[in-house]
């Protein structure tokens, strides 16, 4: 692996960080405060770690003005440390780059457009009409359906599939496992016996869409499923047929959104928290982990339901409590009733 060197004054005119310090320091890599030696760069984002700031040995770090004059070494001034910290992490990744062209491999259908600088890995398939733009990385194993249509810049890790019609934008970064555009659950009741329904719609991913491992995005039944600009999901998701996300929303790990819900844009969802399908969630909802939905929220603002763990014991008193709040509550207003009498 090539070894990467930079001077500081480089990375924080590029950053447009002001720096405190001496520009020809030497930088070959990122590190925590706490891990960080010289040669290094670490960062201060969250307050919980400024306990470390003091003995940290990093040849600069990235923090805020209101904690800098704290830093004891070359300093990079930024309001967003944390942004600053995710555009230098870029300049480290090791992650080898893909060279353009088609691996001998590799199954490309005679009709299939594939720009000359996109990179096409070992045993790819890419089937009829599909097009891969400029730039795409197409990872080894990876399936692209017939007629799919990748944006230029996107990446496709290892055996990412793609099931056929998928439209997906610009800069658009998809996980190993990934399954975009399979089946939705879509089934008739006759008489006891399902009946499969064709899943007719496609799914739409607009640009700078991050999708992770073994996260599954269903196909529309009619209507298409529409991810918007920006969306990041994170490893095994669900999301349904017909589900639209709006633009910049993030959804953490294991996240479940069940058929035909629309969900707006700059949303949050916390981990293992699930919505209902047919349901309307606003702009800037954020749900705490573990929360499930199952009505419409017309309103920004956190949202939890759930409780945190405790002793089985006194879980299961509550338990208990919980099953007679109807009939305490019946109690209750029979009491107002009296006192107000």
């Amino acid at each position: 692996m090539t070894k990467r060197s930079y001077r500081l004054g480089d990375i924080a005119s590029e950053l447009g960080a002001e720096l405190r310090g001496n520009p020809e320091t030497e930088i070959e890599g990122l590190a925590t405060l706490q891990a960080a030696v010289p040669g290094q760069v670490a960062f201060l984002a969250n307050p919980s770690y400024a306990r470390y700031l003091a003995d940290t040995r990093a040849s600069a770090v990235i923090v805020s003005p209101s904690v800098a004059d704290q830093c004891p070494t070359n300093v990079l001034l930024l309001d967003n440390p944390y942004f600053g910290y995710a555009r230098l992490s870029h300049w480290f990744d090791p992650a080898p780059v893909p060279q353009p062209g088609i691996h001998a491999s590799a199954v490309v259908d005679p009709s299939a457009q594939v720009a000359k600088s996109a990179s096409i890995g070992p045993q790819a398939v890419v089937e009829a009409d599909a097009i891969i733009g400029e730039n795409v990385v197409v990872g080894a194993g990876c399936v692209i359906g017939a007629r799919c249509n990748i944006g230029e810049l996107s990446v496709l890790r290892p055996r990412v599939t793609l099931a056929h019609d998928i439209v997906m934008g610009k800069r658009c970064h998809v996980l190993s496992g990934a399954v975009i555009g399979s089946d939705g659950f879509g089934f008739a009741n006759e008489k006891g016996a399902w009946h499969r329904i064709a899943q007719l719609g496609r799914v739409v991913l607009g640009d700078d869409v991050e999708v992770g491992a073994n996260t599954t995005i269903d196909r529309g039944a009619l209507d298409d499923t529409v991810i918007g600009d920006g969306v990041k999901l994170d490893n095994l998701i669900q999301i349904a047929h017909n589900v639209s996300i709006g633009d910049h929303s993030a959804m953490a790990a294991m996240v479940g959104i069940a058929g035909s819900t629309r969900i707006g844009s700059h949303c949050v969802f916390g981990g293992a928290s699930g919505v209902a399908g047919h349901l309307t969630i606003a702009d800037q909802v954020h749900l705490t982990g573990m929360t499930l939905v199952t009505g419409d929220i017309r309103e920004p603002g956190v949202y939890s339901s759930g409780t945190s763990a405790d002793t089985n014991r006194q879980w299961r008193k509550n338990a208990v409590r919980f099953r007679q709040l109807d009939a305490m509550a019946r109690r209750l207003k029979e009491l107002e009733k009296k006192i107000e009498g």
